[in-house]
């Protein structure tokens, strides 16, 4: 599973631990090519007993997934629509596969995660943010969209109806201990400690007796959110087709959308384009 195989990644192994470090420059975007090497990641981890824990960080200090390609096309997404689980888009389906994983999956969260980003962390079994660092936002409303990706069920399962309808229309970028308090992530973690933890925690599960992982698993399952799932495909779909929508993201790639320099504070990039 070397970087010929997946591009995007960067995957090692110590013992039944997985490592994989997205790498993805010049902003780790969740682009078509980085969805791709993930689901076909998961799908070959999926079929190897020997791994059970799969640890995700970023090579990239500053973003761990932006968030979703703004330049992607219907063309270039086609051959991921091709292959999509029943009752999911083709964002979905990244969070639906990375929710049922057999492995436990983590996320150390260094940076910032944004969109789709921040969907694909929240899909994980859990995740560690670190203090200072680490930022957590869903800015679709700032596009004139609502959240496409899992999003709108996951948020509402982990930090209540209320909380949710503040981070999705809020549209703010969340900082560590905030995002701990509303429970969009397990725990905040002082940055400097942040790899010891993980890789500690990960090391303690990955060396459980046999059979314990997996008996876990099967007892703490993901919430079905099949229903719920359809209406936030419809919601979005009927959002992000609009001229004015292409708009915005228009303008905001050209005022600095997926540019270092812009996505320190998109947020504040997107609200200036309404102003």
């Amino acid at each position: 599973m070397g970087h010929d195989a997946f591009p995007t990644l960067r995957i090692s192994r110590k013992g039944a631990v997985a490592h994989v470090t997205i790498d993805h420059p010049p902003i780790n975007v969740l682009s078509v090519a980085v969805m791709t090497d993930l689901r076909r990641l998961l799908t070959t981890l999926a079929g190897d007993d020997t791994v059970r824990v799969i640890v995700f960080d970023s090579a990239d200090p500053d973003f761990f997934l932006a968030h979703v390609d703004m330049t992607a096309t219907p063309e270039a997404l086609a051959e991921l629509m091709a292959d999509l689980p029943e009752g999911v888009n083709v964002f979905q389906a990244v969070g639906e596969q990375l929710r049922r994983q057999p492995q436990v999956t983590i996320v150390k969260l260094a940076g910032k995660a944004r969109g789709g980003g921040a969907e694909f962390v929240i899909a994980a079994d859990m995740a560690f943010a670190a203090i200072g660092t680490a930022g957590l936002g869903q800015i679709e409303a700032l596009m004139g969209i609502v959240p496409g990706g899992g999003a709108t069920q996951y948020l509402t399962e982990r930090v209540g109806r209320n909380r949710a309808l503040e981070i999705v229309l809020g549209a703010d970028l969340f900082d560590a201990e905030t995002a701990e308090r509303y429970g969009w992530v397990n725990r905040a973690v002082p940055a400097q400690e942040l790899d010891e933890f993980v890789d500690r925690l990960a090391a303690n599960i990955a060396t459980l007796p046999d059979g314990v992982v997996a008996a876990a698993k099967h007892a703490i399952v993901p919430s079905d959110h099949a229903d719920g799932l359809v209406r936030e495909n419809e919601a979005w779909a009927g959002l992000v087709f609009r001229p004015a929508t292409a708009q915005l993201m228009g303008a905001g790639l050209t005022h600095g959308a997926q540019t270092r320099d812009g996505e320190q504070d998109l947020e504040g990039l997107l609200r200036g384009l309404a102003g």
